[in-house]
């Protein structure tokens, strides 16, 4: 009798509380209302919801591991959710004013013209390269995800939740940046010339040289379904492993754990510009969202009271 309480002690204890239940059973049916009415549903919106509900209703180690996610999960739906109001209906789109200042700056002759590093990289190519290239691109969302899994699991959830925040507060700034200076990626430039044409449909540009190599259409199908393709500056291509390369650092990690994000860090910075997906500006303006990202969370937010009562309420949680 007592061996059967106990058992029952322990299942009850694994449940959410009834309002745990309400907040998250209401939100995903209004995520997925809303995003029916306005932006319009899509297998990835039930795999989203699908897969943080069973997270978060499976046990209390799951649930922790759900809600320490939630950044990701947020800043999925804020980047689909830009859908709302493209940026280009909010600022005019810099086509060539940003050609020019890259070429400008970081321009290379060939045969004796001035040409930026991707249109000399269109015609200067190895398939070595476009091999690791393809390798490096698969790695920019995939890879961070996994370090704040390995982090969570290892038991460093302070500093899962910071790099998270972080990932999550770089995206902000970059989406900012999106709207304040709508920008075309030298693909375009390269394919259609300086008239920016809303609807354009969006390009693998030189990834699909990786693509040919292995024979199967891995980056084609995901860069032809994107809606908007002036939505090139900051690269946040280049933010991501920055991001997570930093916090390998702070949080001690094994070296060769710093020295594999740190390769594969350089190796996305020189893919964006290899396959003509940003330019240098691009790049550097992506580590610059980081550096103000880290800087702004690490040495302003995490010494606001409110700030920090949050954070140890929420490392509470999932510790």
């Amino acid at each position: 009798m007592s061996f059967s309480n106990a058992r029952n002690v322990r299942v009850e204890l694994s449940l959410p509380t009834a309002r745990e239940m309400w907040v998250v059973g209401g939100a995903s049916v209004a995520y997925l209302a809303f995003t029916a009415v306005f932006i319009g549903l899509r297998v990835e919106h039930f795999a989203l919801v699908g897969l943080f509900d069973v997270l978060f209703f499976s046990s209390v180690y799951t649930r922790k591991m759900a809600v320490a996610l939630l950044p990701f999960i947020v800043f999925g739906v804020s980047y689909d959710w830009m859908r709302l109001v493209p940026n280009y209906e909010v600022n005019p789109i810099d086509v060539e004013g940003l050609y020019n200042a890259e070429k400008s700056i970081f321009g290379v002759y060939d045969d004796g013209v001035r040409v930026t590093l991707c249109e000399w990289f269109a015609s200067h190519n190895w398939g070595v390269a476009d091999l690791l290239s393809g390798i490096f691109y698969l790695c920019w969302v995939p890879v961070p995800i996994a370090f704040a899994f390995a982090l969570f699991i290892v038991g460093k959830r302070e500093l899962m939740l910071r790099f998270v925040l972080v990932f999550l507060l770089v995206n902000l700034i970059g989406f900012a940046g999106y709207y304040i200076h709508p920008a075309a990626p030298p693909w375009y430039v390269m394919q259609y010339g300086f008239d920016a044409v809303v609807g354009t449909p969006g390009s693998v540009a030189g990834l699909a040289r990786f693509d040919a190599l292995v024979g199967v259409d891995i980056f084609a199908p995901m860069y032809e379904r994107n809606a908007n393709v002036f939505a090139a500056v900051p690269s946040l291509h280049s933010a991501y492993m920055t991001i997570a390369f930093i916090y390998a650092i702070i949080g001690r990690c094994r070296r060769w754990v710093v020295c594999l994000f740190g390769v594969i860090m350089c190796g996305i910075w020189f893919t964006a510009v290899y396959t003509a997906h940003h330019y240098m500006i691009d790049v550097l303006l992506g580590i610059a969202c980081t550096i103000v990202g880290v800087l702004l969370f690490e040495f302003v937010l995490m010494r606001l009271p409110f700030f920090k009562r949050f954070m140890a309420a929420y490392q509470h949680y999932v510790a």
